[in-house]
């Protein structure tokens, strides 16, 4: 239970919507659903909406709580002030009592400030004296990205939350066997495992010969194999496919949708640290994340995951040097088999 950090007569008559504006990662803005959470307990009756990209738009069709997301892709390098000045008018349309600003930039505030929106809160940063109504202090001391996000959702001075709700992502059964008849695809009959090989850097992407052989082990051991992400991901897609074989299915595409909904099917899933591993934790599918130059109890997901899986320890050796290569694949397939023990469905991975 979340306890409500306000108590005043205020909390329950408002009816102002709120505007969210995130950083537009997948991995932080499905972190921003604790912030939903939040808001909701604190003003139960305020509608929350997210400014997003179209990249992440997807996400919150399975997001509960959030009423809707403004679509408006901006460059991030340039500031091409009659785009700002016209989010500016489409946010001053809805009406918003307050804006949470996430990031730090001024740009980032800019259109709240120009739709008029009375309450905007958010961290000092790039001299936004002008631009924000309620600026809060101390985001430096937060290591996690939940605590400075959840920051903004309490009242100005209230003490972080000891425990943040935790992310939720949804997705109904009739979605699922709806994408399923649509693709031609059928689940059930064999252990299903969802990999999902892309990542923000190729530092943080176990290497793609070592999905490759994951996925030729798994589909030995009887499960269906299905790799997921973007178009960045097709190469590596076609050559995890090569390595597996016919059990093998590459699912990349352009819509976040299709990953989302495979990911909730799945049996198991295999990921780097990044947005995939977050949605899947959300999802409650058992999540094996595999990490290597960032720190997981920073970076790993608020739900619990089967599995951590790190390189081994070198003595004096930082983790931003950590390589994802030294976590093998044996390791890995190990997990997999612990994470389907008991939900199998059919197939061996004795």
């Amino acid at each position: 239970m979340i306890q409500n950090p306000s108590q005043d007569a205020e909390s329950a008559t408002r009816t102002d919507p709120i505007l969210v504006i995130p950083y537009m990662w997948i991995g932080d803005f499905v972190r921003c659903h604790s912030v939903v959470q939040v808001l909701k307990t604190r003003w139960p009756n305020r509608p929350v909406d997210f400014l997003t990209t179209t990249l992440c738009a997807p996400l919150l069709d399975y997001m509960p709580g959030v009423r809707k997301g403004i679509v408006w892709d901006l460059p991030r390098r340039r500031l091409p002030l009659a785009r700002y000045r016209a989010l500016g008018e489409r946010l001053r349309t809805e009406r918003y009592g307050s804006a949470l600003v996430m990031l730090r930039t001024w740009k980032s505030a800019l259109a709240p400030f120009l739709a008029g929106i009375p309450d905007r809160v958010g961290f000092f940063g790039e001299g936004r004296f002008l631009l924000l109504t309620d600026i809060r202090w101390g985001e430096r001391k937060l290591e996690r990205m939940i605590d400075r996000c959840g920051a903004l959702a309490l009242p100005k001075g209230a003490s972080l939350l000891a425990e943040w709700p935790l992310p939720r992502v949804a997705v109904t059964p009739t979605e699922m066997t709806a994408w399923l008849a649509k693709r031609g695809l059928q689940a059930g009959a064999h252990p299903l495992v969802a990999l999902a090989p892309g990542a923000v850097g190729p530092g943080k992407a176990w290497p793609p010969a070592h999905y490759a052989a994951l996925a030729r082990d798994l589909t030995a051991a009887g499960a269906e194999v299905w790799i997921l992400g973007g178009p960045n991901e097709r190469q590596i897609a076609a050559d995890i496919c090569a390595a597996g074989g016919p059990h093998v299915k590459d699912l990349t595409g352009n819509d976040l949708r299709d990953a989302i909904i495979a990911l909730k099917i799945a049996d198991a899933a295999v990921t780097n640290d990044s947005g995939l591993m977050h949605i899947a934790a959300a999802l409650g599918t058992p999540t094996i994340a595999i990490f290597g130059p960032t720190n997981p109890r920073l970076w790993a997901p608020l739900n619990p995951l089967a599995a951590i899986l790190e390189p081994p320890e070198t003595a004096g050796g930082a983790i931003t040097s950590r390589r994802t290569a030294d976590v093998a694949p044996q390791r890995v397939l190990e997990a997999v088999k612990r994470a389907l023990t008991g939900i199998q469905p059919g197939g061996r991975l004795a």
